[in-house]
């Protein structure tokens, strides 16, 4: 049988390509990462959760994240309007405000209290060269147009270099491409999410005022008196913020001027936000994203996977993405270094990290899911003593050693009390967005 060009070819240089590739060469993989881009490259995803740093320290790279002087992320709180009733519940004291600390509950395998939020054209570059330090071989500006599984025992990518054409053959492809999703939409695996819709539009302002030092280095999740609709607040660096708006489809006009009167608009209706957005400088142009939300029918075949955004992508609202994507990395790899060391490149071969992978993926888009049905239960629960170590897990990304976790259950059971009896106290409050996805789940 001819000898591949490299052992693994992995598709796209973001955090789940780049951690991917660096695993790989450290264990002595011969593998390369073919970037469309030129890093670094703008990005947007900029708040890590804590299980990322098991990554990190795997990886050797917590080193070069405190030299990057990245800030550090201790917590994150969730701000509604003055005015929010607790609807005659005792133990909800604040129904306006929820925050927690990440030092609230020890995780194995981390030994530090914070995580980190990341200008993402800093952070995926020095990813990216840490791979390639560890033996990765790294091609930028090659655009990846198929993957030839037909052609013989090994897979051969086609990518274009101007008007140039040049082929790999490899083992193994792994599509890390985000939510370009390659593989996933040349397979035709690719599924929109039926429930979610969500867009956003995104800057960043120089200057902004983040308040009380305890929780300057928060992410902030500021809601607003319109469905669904929500904006974070995210520090970039000691002076540099990014601010988002999150919103339904229907709600996001065509038109690049009139998104961002919206933005505008939105973040109006936080008074104390847009003043402190208003003596602040914008320092970079608006970016919207679209159409964000989608599953995979299938995230592995023979001598294929699929990671990161690659996979599947739900929501931002729990700064889940980057976590997923490191996170996927760390789990394939095993079952990569397996299948190199025995030969078997079938879809069987992959199974464990298919699983983990669909396990934690669901176990977070169940949790996003119940959250915007009823923004309530999760203020009532983060605040309950007998649940709020069981929140936290899940916001820390410890999503994939339970089918289901029991907090989950008790949400969803909560959701189905106050959609079944007109008279519950919550049951006004009960969103639209998931309304027909938990009939059929119940």
């Amino acid at each position: 049988m001819a000898e591949p060009d490299f052992e693994v070819g992995i598709l796209g240089g973001g955090p789940a390509g780049a951690s991917l590739a660096a695993y790989l060469g450290m264990h002595g993989v011969d593998c390369v990462v073919i970037e469309k881009e030129i890093f670094p490259r703008p990005h947007v995803g900029e708040s890590l959760v804590p299980s990322s740093t098991r990554v990190f320290k795997d990886l050797n790279f917590i080193e070069k994240m405190e030299e990057a002087r990245f800030p550090h992320k201790y917590g994150a709180a969730w701000n509604s309007l003055r005015g929010t009733r607790s609807h005659g519940l005792k133990d909800l004291p604040d129904a306006n405000k929820v925050d927690v600390r990440f030092m609230e509950r020890e995780q194995e395998g981390v030994d530090q209290n914070y995580t980190y939020h990341v200008d993402r054209a800093k952070f995926d570059l020095l990813l990216l060269q840490h791979a390639q330090s560890l033996g990765a071989h790294v091609c930028e500006g090659l655009r990846v147009e198929h993957v030839d599984f037909d052609d013989g025992p090994l897979p051969r990518i086609r990518t274009r270099l101007g008007k140039k054409g040049i082929d790999f053959r490899v083992r193994i492809v792994v599509d890390a491409t985000g939510r370009n999703t390659l593989l996933g939409r040349q397979m035709k695996y690719r599924i929109t999410d039926p429930v979610f819709d969500q867009y956003a539009i995104h800057t960043w302002f120089e200057g902004f005022d983040r308040g009380a030092a305890e929780q300057a280095d928060f992410i902030f999740i500021h809601f607003i008196p319109m469905h669904n609709t929500w904006v974070w607040q995210i520090p970039i660096t000691d002076t540099i913020t990014s601010i988002g708006v999150v919103t339904q489809k229907k709600n996001f006009a065509s038109d690049k001027k009139s998104r961002e009167e919206f933005f505008w608009q939105c973040v109006e209706m936080r008074r104390d936000l847009y003043e402190g957005l208003k003596k602040a400088e914008r320092i970079r142009p608006f970016k919207d994203e679209g159409d964000y939300s989608y599953s995979m029918r299938q995230i592995c075949g023979d001598r294929f996977l699929l990671i990161g955004d690659a996979a599947r992508f739900v929501d931002p609202i729990f700064s889940s993405g980057v976590s997923l994507a490191l996170n996927s990395a760390r789990l394939s790899h095993r079952d990569i270094l397996r299948a190199l060391e025995t030969g078997d490149f079938s879809r069987e071969s992959f199974s464990t990290y298919e699983t983990l992978q669909r396990r934690g993926t669901m176990n977070w888009y169940k949790f996003i899911t119940l959250y915007y049905r009823l923004n309530v239960l999760f203020t009532y629960y983060l605040n309950h003593s007998k649940y709020r170590l069981d929140i936290l897990k899940l916001l820390q990304g410890d999503v994939y050693d339970e089918e289901e976790p029991p907090a989950l259950q008790k949400m969803r059971e909560a959701v189905g009390a106050a959609e079944d009896n007109p008279e519950h106290p919550w049951h006004a409050l009960l969103n639209d967005l998931t309304a027909d996805a938990f009939k059929a789940a119940r």
